[in-house]
């Protein structure tokens, strides 16, 4: 809904509220929600700007339950149960994870998710280098300035040796 027209969203309020209805304009019908009907939207507010943001008028016909990252063990946990890796390297996955999104003064909008995390243990699992690994499904998923991913790369490296 995010990526939608401001202008194409409102046609969703009287399904979203109390009304529970979608009129179809083209047709002239009006289409009456099921009793068990519920609409589910899901977004990341931190990819909104001025122009794409989600109208008040729309948001406020939702419940809002706000997520952050898991805890350290939990996202440990969660790497190893979705990629059958081993503790340690899914440890060091998270220690990553938890100093990248520590950074500050870099041009990195959008930290790195479980779901990279798990792309990276998905590959080290089938043999590829821990090191690559990271910069390909992690670095290079989060920025392509060459600074941003200078100072990614040498992060990783502190946890995995880079091979030549």
């Amino acid at each position: 809904m995010i990526e939608d027209r401001k202008d194409t969203t409102v046609i969703l309020h009287s399904l979203a509220d109390y009304r529970r209805v979608l009129p179809l304009d083209r047709t002239g019908e009006t289409i009456e929600a099921h009793p068990d009907f519920m609409l589910v939207v899901s977004y990341n507010p931190g990819y909104q700007n001025i122009l794409k943001g989600m109208k008040p008028s729309t948001k406020q016909r939702f419940i809002s339950l706000s997520f952050d990252y898991p805890k350290k063990e939990e996202e440990k946990q969660i790497i190893i149960k979705e990629s059958s890796i081993d503790e340690k390297i899914a440890t060091k996955l998270v220690n990553i994870a938890n100093e990248i999104r520590e950074l500050t003064d870099t041009d990195i909008q959008e930290a790195v998710s479980t779901r990279l995390l798990v792309y990276a243990a998905k590959l080290i699992k089938k043999g590829f280098d821990e090191y690559q690994a990271c910069i390909h499904c992690i670095v290079e998923s989060l920025s392509d300035d060459k600074e941003v991913i200078d100072v990614l790369e040498r992060l990783i490296s502190l946890h995995f040796i880079k091979k030549d």
